[in-house]
C-alpha cells in the first residue's frame, strides 16, 4: 500500500506538470494538440517518468532544479513512441491504455502528426525548462535524443519489425531489440533522475545498469502477460504475440524460465538501487512490484 501510495502521489506530480508543460488542447490545430491531449492523458502506468522524480528526489545537490519538466519530456517521447506503435503501417492495433489507439480515436495522420509533435516537444520542453543551466540542459537532451535514436529505441523498433518479418531472431536479438526498444527509455528516466539531482558518473553509471535490468524485466513480464493476462485488465490487447507468431521471451524460454529470469533480473535491480544514496525503499519495492505481475 506504501508503494502504491507513493505512486499515485509521483503520478498527481506527473499530472500537474502535463497541464503545466504541454499545450491545451485548445491551442491551435485544437485536433493536434487534442490528439496529444487524449494520449498523454489516457493515464498508463507513468513508469519512467514516476522512476525519474523518485531518484531526484533521493538525495539531490542543493538548489537541485525541478525534475517535473525532465519527467514530462520522457512522457510525451514515450506516448510520442507508443502512438507510432500503434499506427496501422507498424502493429496496427486498437486499444490502448484501455482506450481506443489515436489513430482509431481521431485518423491515422492526425495520429503521425500528434507523434511527431510529442517527441519535439520533449526536447524544446528540455530546452526551455532548463535553460537557466546549459550544462544540465545539454546534459539532458543529449541523454533523451540517443535513447530516442537510431541505434536505441528507434533502432530497437526496426530490429523488431525486421525480427518479424523473417521470423527466426534469435535470444541475442531479441535482448538486443528490448534492451533498446523496451529497457533505453527506463535506463534514460533513471539516468536524467540522477542528473538533476547532481549526482557523480559512478552513481549515474549505476542507475544505467539497474535501467538496462529493470527494462528487460519489465519487458519479460510484458511478453508473459501477453499469454496469461486478459485484454481488461492488461489495457491492451492480449494473445496477439501468439497469434502472429511473434519471437518473445515466452516463445524462446518458455513460461517458467523466463519468470526465472524476470526474478533474476530484479534480484539484481534490488541490489543496484540498495547501493544509492538516501532512501531507496520505494524504488526497490517498485521493482519487486513490477515483476510481482506475473504471480
Amino acid at each position: 500500500m506504501e508503494v502504491t501510495n507513493k505512486l499515485k502521489s509521483l503520478v498527481s506530480r506527473l499530472e500537474t506538470g502535463i497541464d503545466r508543460h504541454v499545450p491545451a488542447p485548445e491551442t491551435r490545430p485544437s485536433q493536434l494538440h487534442q490528439a496529444m491531449r487524449y494520449s498523454l492523458e489516457a493515464g498508463g502506468k507513468r513508469l519512467r517518468p514516476a522512476l525519474l522524480l523518485a531518484v531526484a528526489e533521493l538525495d539531490p545537490k542543493p538548489n537541485a532544479p525541478d525534475p517535473l519538466p525532465a519527467a514530462v519530456a520522457i512522457e510525451c517521447l514515450h506516448t510520442y513512441s507508443l502512438i507510432h506503435d500503434d499506427l496501422p503501417c507498424m502493429d496496427d492495433d486498437d486499444l490502448r491504455r484501455g482506450r481506443a489507439t489515436v489513430h482509431r480515436q481521431f485518423d491515422e495522420a492526425t495520429a503521425l502528426l500528434a507523434g511527431d509533435s510529442l517527441l519535439t516537444h520533449a526536447f524544446a520542453l528540455l530546452a526551455k525548462a532548463y535553460a537557466d543551466n546549459p550544462t544540465l540542459s545539454h546534459a539532458l537532451i543529449r541523454e533523451l535524443s540517443h535513447a530516442a535514436g537510431s541505434q536505441r529505441l528507434i533502432g530497437g523498433q526496426m530490429e523488431d519489425l525486421l525480427g518479424e518479418a523473417k521470423g527466426d531472431a534469435t535470444a541475442e536479438d531479441l535482448d538486443y531489440i528490448h534492451l533498446n526498444k523496451t529497457a533505453a527509455m527506463i535506463e534514460t528516466a533513471l539516468v536524467m533522475g540522477g542528473m538533476v539531482a547532481g549526482w557523480s558518473n559512478e552513481q549515474l553509471t549505476t542507475l544505467r545498469s539497474a535501467g538496462r535490468d529493470l527494462g528487460l524485466a519489465f519487458q519479460i513480464v510484458d511478453d508473459i502477460l501477453d499469454v496469461t493476462a486478459d485484454t481488461a485488465t492488461l489495457g491492451k490487447t492480449v494473445g496477439k504475440d501468439e497469434a502472429t507468431e511473434k519471437t518473445t521471451y515466452v516463445r524462446l524460454h518458455g513460461i517458467e524460465t523466463s519468470r526465472t529470469m524476470v526474478a533474476d533480473r530484479t534480484k539484481a535491480v534490488i541490489a543496484a538501487f540498495a547501493s544509492l544514496p538516501g532512501d531507496t525503499t520505494f524504488l526497490e519495492k517498485l521493482a519487486q512490484m513490477m515483476a510481482n505481475r506475473v504471480n
